[in-house]
């Protein structure tokens, strides 16, 4: 197992919270034309080929990170970060309260995120960071689209980590930054060390990490759920992708990175077989 098995639970728990949360998210901005705050325009592509823009967005995203990567860009990035994270907190923000105070309390978290994060507000943040990005793109996305985007991001999971390698060099450089992109849970954890054939018990610090798109596009996924069959239907396959998740947890090693969308895309099939089945 990678992680203790608390951390591990504590981990699906935050998960599915993005989830949870992320659909009233999605929900308060169905249909395509219910607007976002502030007049931000949601974008306008064909529901049968969206996953293309879109994944050449991912494509030009990751080429941008790398560069500023090697170039140690750390003021660049956390312009950027700050960006994104100011602008998805006022789309989920905007959702529960009015719109001027979901700008001030998303400039407030983004703020404190950047420059006074800790355990809470960075975790707290994340848990509506998703569901904002999701709702700007679940309306433009249809059934097949979204299967089809979950392939194309689940091989380039397997690439980004197995062969290039450079999606282990972003979540290296995040941390660097203290600007990490998903869910983060240091924890302090006992192993056994042998020295000289003498066993000995060692704390050790490690930090659990679930990276953003992880969460983000299973998200996506059981928000086209929901806008094709309702909201039950869409806990299924949050549920099923969150069970994907464990069982990747379960079978991963210590130390080692492994790409967690071919596990949690394969929930998501899953998720919608047993909601064809239901519905």
């Amino acid at each position: 197992m990678k992680h203790d098995l608390s951390i591990t639970l504590l981990l699906i728990g935050l998960f599915l919270a993005s989830h949870l949360v992320g659909l009233f998210i999605i929900k308060n901005y169905l249909p395509q034309d219910k607007s976002l705050p502030l007049g931000i325009e949601k974008p306008k592509f064909n529901e049968k080929t969206s996953y293309i823009p879109i994944f050449i967005a991912i494509i030009i995203s990751t080429i941008v990170a790398l560069i500023l990567i090697k170039f140690s860009a750390f003021r660049l990035w956390k312009v950027w970060y700050f960006f994104s994270i100011f602008i998805t907190l006022l789309v989920a923000f905007g959702a529960f309260i009015p719109e001027l105070f979901a700008l001030g309390l998303a400039f407030v978290f983004a703020l404190l995120k950047i420059f006074k994060s800790n355990i809470i507000i960075h975790n707290f943040t994340e848990i509506f960071v998703y569901g904002g990005l999701a709702a700007v793109f679940v309306p433009v996305l249809g059934v097949f689209s979204i299967f089809i985007l979950l392939i194309l991001i689940s091989v380039y999971d397997m690439i980004a980590v197995w062969k290039t390698k450079h999606m282990i060099s972003m979540a290296k450089f995040q941390f660097k930054s203290k600007l990490f992109a998903g869910l983060s849970l240091p924890y302090n954890t006992k192993e056994i060390k042998v020295d000289k054939k003498v066993k000995t018990k060692k704390s050790i610090s490690r930090t659990a990490i679930l990276g953003g798109g992880d969460i983000a596009f299973p998200l996506m996924f059981s928000g086209v759920m929901l806008k094709n069959f309702g909201f039950i239907a869409a806990i299924i396959t949050s549920l099923t992708a969150a069970i994907g998740l464990f069982i990747l947890f379960l079978l991963a090693k210590k130390k080692k990175f492994y790409p967690a969308m071919p596990f949690i895309s394969l929930g998501c099939l899953i998720g919608y077989l047993i909601v064809l089945l239901i519905f």
